[in-house]
């Protein structure tokens, strides 16, 4: 399908039925342009099943993935619940990804601007900034757990790190690792996309490497997998656990339902849809499964030979003595939350940040704000209980994604049919410009949407922030499928409200 423009306006040129701004056309206003918000260009998009394939690999592969299981073990399932829950979780989420990613080849265009469609010229920022500042935790919450993996084998290495003088509440040595590896991220990301392809091809197998050699080593020092495999659910498959089950599988979804908004910061560079709708089905299911079946093996293992289950692979590693195998845990340790953080966590809220203000920030100041964001929240508040981690966090930020992708989802599919005025998504006063740069539609589905997704979100007494009857105690019941809920609500109220208008080259004709 090729997308038609109103006569008038700026062509875009047609390349194997993707599109791109003519070089004459490119659109001149610095409130709304810069150069890494404008169309990828046809030649530039190079990145193969291959490219996507190992994005996946090299995202999934890293310790918060590794710890989902455990989690979801530690609230009373077997292996074989948490397993099927992580996969299930998995299946689910690659659907939005691929429907919000399909704009990224045709189009060239990231996130932000691909919800300058739906939500305005101006009105994308809202869900811009949502999602730049969940980016912006998970980037600190991946950073802290990467220093403490660093901490951790530096102190089995050269020893007495763990004993060092504290500064609030920590050895000053951890709080060292922390910022090298900050530092090390950012060094990383100001070179470019081009640069974090690169890094992902080799990352993705050097990571896999990392993690079979650890269950190697596992299975040899334990004679077998040990007896965590046979170990009974505390739930059972009854009503205690469905009532875990489901806010679970929200949490699991809510862990890449970030990726499923901005993913078409990276699919813009892809060289066709075929090759980013393999890639990613090859990659992200599969992917997270397996990385779940494999940290369960390897913490069966370690019951069996340390009498107890060390889910943290940075813990199991540090129990060796052998210094080769600390030192090649750690590069893959670095190696395996650089690869996720940069990706998952930088660039989209990068350009979510060059969107707000494209003539003051471009990505890579975008990426410096991150940085510091991404410290300025405590991350290590956040993992500090399963409840918290899962029901608190992913749940909350699972709501609140899933009702923005609704809303692309309706827009890009449903109202617009994948035909977009792409010159008009940089043109104030066009055909993306609504009511002042919003569109009411967008505003009001978000909301209800939003409201009806998280409005119920409760805690266990005394285990977390919000009332143990919910915000709104008669939405409650709701809490547990937020994801579902906020996504399910804003793609039909946002379909339904648009209706009345007829678009024809992505603009409206009455």
């Amino acid at each position: 399908m090729t997308a038609t423009v109103p006569p008038g306006r700026p062509e875009p040129a047609i390349a194997g039925g993707r599109v791109e701004l003519a070089p004459d056309a490119a659109p001149t206003d610095s409130r709304f342009v810069n150069e890494d918000l404008l169309p990828v260009p046809v030649e530039r998009r190079r990145w193969t099943t291959y490219n996507f394939a190992a994005l996946w690999v090299g995202m999934a592969h890293n310790i918060p993935s590794w710890l989902l299981a455990s989690g979801l073990v530690a609230l009373g399932m077997d292996w074989k619940q948490a397993v099927l829950t992580i996969a299930l979780a998995n299946v689910i989420v690659l659907l939005p990804m691929l429907l919000t990613g399909h704009a990224g080849p045709k189009y060239g265009i990231p996130f932000p601007v691909l919800a300058r469609a739906s939500f305005g010229l101006r009105g994308a920022n809202l869900p811009a900034l949502i999602r730049a500042g969940v980016a912006c935790a998970w980037f600190g919450i991946q950073t802290w757990i990467g220093g403490q993996g660093i901490f951790v084998l530096l102190d089995k290495i050269f020893g007495g790190w763990a004993q060092a003088a504290q500064v609030g509440g920590q050895p000053w040595t951890l709080w060292l690792c922390f910022v090298l590896f900050w530092v090390l991220e950012l060094a990383i990301i100001h070179r470019g996309m081009e640069a974090l392809r690169r890094f992902e091809n080799w990352a993705a197998p050097f990571v896999i490497v990392g993690a079979l050699a650890l269950l190697v080593w596992i299975a040899v020092k334990a004679g077998g997998l040990g007896p965590l495999l046979d170990q009974p659910s505390r739930l059972g498959w009854g009503a205690d656990f469905w009532t875990v089950f489901f806010p679970s599988l929200m949490g699991m979804i809510a862990f890449w339902a970030t990726l499923s908004l901005n993913i078409p910061d990276f699919t813009r560079f892809g060289a066709g849809q075929r090759a980013q709708v393999i890639g990613q089905s090859l990659g992200l299911p599969t992917t997270m499964t397996l990385f779940a079946l494999l940290s369960v093996f390897v913490t069966s293992g370690s019951q069996a030979v340390y009498g107890a289950p060390v889910w943290d692979p940075v813990a199991l590693a540090a129990r060796t003595d052998n210094v080769f195998g600390l030192l090649f845990a750690l590069v893959t340790v670095l190696v395996a939350t650089i690869s996720v953080n940069i990706a998952a966590n930088v660039v989209s809220p990068a350009y979510d940040l060059a969107n707000l203000a494209p003539k003051l920030i471009d990505f890579r100041r975008g990426a410096l704000i991150t940085g510091v964001v991404g410290v300025l929240i405590m991350p290590w508040k956040l993992t500090a209980t399963p409840e918290l981690y899962i029901f608190t966090w992913l749940g909350l930020v699972g709501g609140l994604l899933g009702t923005v992708a609704g809303i692309l989802i309706a827009d890009y599919w449903f109202v617009r049919r994948t035909v977009l005025d792409l010159a008009g998504l940089y043109r104030p006063h066009g055909p993306y410009w609504y009511a002042g740069g919003w569109n009411p539609v967008a505003v009001a589905a978000f909301t209800v949407g939003g409201v009806l997704a998280v409005g119920g979100s409760h805690s266990e007494p005394g285990k977390g922030p919000f009332p143990e009857d919910g915000l709104i105690p008669f939405l409650r019941p709701l809490a547990d499928y937020g994801w579902a809920v906020g996504l399910g609500t804003s793609l039909i109220l946002y379909t339904a409200l648009m209706a009345p208008r007829r678009f024809r080259g992505g603009s409206a004709t009455s």
